[in-house]
């Protein structure tokens, strides 16, 4: 059994689920960087260019989930749940008119599950 680096709470999946049906396909990036780009954003699959900087943890509850390589780094060791919290997400992110906001709660994983995981898929 592999064990995943990122899963989706049922309030995330719920808020996805709407998200799809309101705007088709989606994706989630997270970039580190400061303010909204430190926060899991939710855009129209497409919307924002993948590349050779990015990972793919997977894909949570349908939807795949990138990051930026280098905040990969810093989270490499983390398990994560994409969750909703009640307020406003970043500007550009789906949720924002929602009044909702999608974020990340993470712990270390165990040892076993370090063990499971399958390799970290590199995009180009």
């Amino acid at each position: 059994m592999t064990a995943a680096r990122i899963v989706a709470t049922p309030a995330a999946e719920a808020l996805i689920d709407e998200l799809k049906a309101r705007h088709g396909k989606l994706m989630f990036h997270q970039s580190g960087g400061c303010c909204e780009g430190s926060a899991p954003m939710c855009l129209q699959e497409g919307e924002f260019m993948i590349g050779g900087s990015d990972v793919k943890l997977g894909d949570v509850h349908g939807v795949p989930f990138y990051m930026a390589k280098f905040q990969f780094q810093y989270w490499e060791h983390t398990h994560m749940t994409l969750d909703v919290i009640a307020g406003h997400g970043g500007m550009f992110s789906l949720e924002q008119a929602t009044g909702k906001h999608f974020i990340i709660r993470s712990r270390l994983f165990t040892d076993e599950e370090w063990h499971q995981l399958a390799p970290i898929e590199t995009c180009s």
